[in-house]
């Protein structure tokens, strides 16, 4: 409840009011509006003469395609204006956010190798593996001990070399 000087008024009573002013003010303003739509549309639009023959009525439909046509070119030339507007808007957007400081962080030396490095280029998909040795075949050195025993005395594998003489003789 509000009170006054001389009475009490319920709240609810007072926002009905209130709503009900409003309603109102946005009925006489929808009514201004629709006042002045019809007062451009008088001034831009004058009624048409269509008593007349037939040459009349093509010389109308000839002024009302020209009109159209030049209405097409004003609408088509406003959204070329708004559109070189709004991407100017946008280029001067970047160049303020770039001023702005988006700062760079600086770079740490990471120590990777390189087996590393393609992986997190790449992705875990790609499974590429830079140490080339791996892939090697692995040969095992062997050491001609033939060549030494050549060198010493001869009569220590006669028994093997006899065999041999055996292989190729034919009986």
């Amino acid at each position: 409840k509000v009170k006054c000087k001389n009475f009490t008024v319920p709240v609810v009573v007072l926002q009905s009011l209130m709503l009900q002013v409003a309603a109102h003010w946005l009925h006489e303003e929808a009514k201004e509006l629709t006042a002045t739509k019809e007062a451009y549309v008088a001034e831009r639009c004058p009624s048409l003469d269509l008593s007349g023959d037939q040459a009349a009525l093509m010389e109308v439909c000839k002024k009302l395609h020209q009109a159209l046509d030049r209405i097409d070119e004003e609408r088509y030339d406003a959204e070329a204006k708004v559109a070189k507007t709004n991407q100017e808007i946008e280029n001067l957007k970047m160049k303020v956010t770039e001023l702005a400081g988006v700062k760079k962080p600086a770079l740490k030396k990471v120590r990777m190798s390189a087996d590393a490095m393609l992986k997190a280029l790449l992705g875990s998909k790609h499974m590429v593996n830079m140490d080339l040795r791996a892939n090697l075949k692995q040969v095992k050195k062997e050491v001609k001990e033939e060549a030494v025993e050549a060198v010493g005395d001869w009569r220590k594998n006669i028994e093997d070399k006899a065999d041999r003489k055996k292989m190729f003789e034919f009986s």
